[in-house]
């Protein structure tokens, strides 16, 4: 059963200097784009971290320093990539955990905003997770019937990750094969983020709340009573760009609709003021 496609699906995978997505860079960002009619386009670039990437590392994925020392930055290509994706759904395995929020994190030290909500994101990991419990390496021998080969490479792994979500949507008839389905199926929890590291969350009245912590489940509008420096700890603490943009907009949000609310109780004084007896 062929993937249903309302515009195109970008399926992509990192390697990376480490596994913080406050501090790590990315090195290698590989990207298939499959089109409605079916037909892929590839985007493959090393990346110039601006860091060191350690040993440990670079002994799983294979990427050195000296590989990447020549490479762009992720900046001057930041450009080309965001015009090769376009408005397209995203894909990976294990990508909303950390691929997704690895990407956010890239862009906005460029200056760029990644809506959150502008497509849907479909995780290979968690349709495999819900209903096989295996790894990649797995996923591709049970679905595909293929021993990967060339494990953390992202091109090989990112076209590993494309068979196998087509491989599950030939497998399942019963899930959904439309990518809006997937995107929700393959959400973890029942809670929609609001950021992408899921430290922020949206409850049933689409308020923002804390989504870890001592004020988990409480709205940003209820700790600022209970607890007005929290915000500001926020700020400072080691937490991604994107949860902190989220968190501003939320405080000016909250700051426009308090004032809106203060003019309203004016108004309503004065009306009363001059009410004729």
């Amino acid at each position: 059963m062929a993937l249903q496609l309302e515009r195109p699906l970008c399926v992509f995978d990192l390697e990376t200097t480490g596994l913080l997505i406050t501090k790590d860079r990315i090195v290698q960002i590989a990207v298939i784009k499959l089109f409605e009619d079916g037909h892929t386009e590839t985007f493959n670039e090393l990346v110039n971290p601006g860091q060191n990437i350690p040993v440990e590392i670079a002994a799983i994925h294979g990427i050195t320093n000296e590989m990447v020392a020549a490479a762009p930055s992720f900046q001057e290509l930041a450009p080309r990539l965001l015009d090769f994706i376009g408005d397209s759904d995203l894909a990976g395995y294990n990508s909303n955990k950390f691929d997704i929020p690895v990407l956010s994190e890239e862009l906005l030290r460029c200056g760029i905003d990644f809506d959150l909500g502008a497509r849907h994101f479909v995780d290979v990991q968690n349709i495999f997770h819900k209903m096989e419990q295996r790894t990649l390496a797995a996923a591709y021998k049970f679905y595909c019937g293929k021993q990967i080969e060339n494990a953390h490479n992202a091109l090989y792994d990112t076209l590993a990750t494309l068979e196998v979500l087509q491989a599950q949507t030939e497998k399942y008839t019963d899930l959904d094969n439309n990518i809006a389905s997937l995107a929700k199926f393959s959400t973890v929890g029942t809670q929609k983020n609001a950021d992408f590291a899921g430290r922020l969350s949206f409850d049933d009245n689409q308020e923002v709340c804390y989504n870890f912590g001592k004020h988990k489940g409480k709205t940003v509008a209820q700790v600022l009573k209970l607890e007005p420096g929290y915000y500001g700890w926020m700020l400072e603490a080691d937490f991604p760009l994107n949860t902190k943009q989220v968190l501003r907009k939320e405080m000016e949000r909250l700051k426009t609709a308090n004032a809106n609310h203060q003019i309203e109780d004016k108004l309503e004084l004065l009306k009363n003021k001059f009410k004729k007896p």
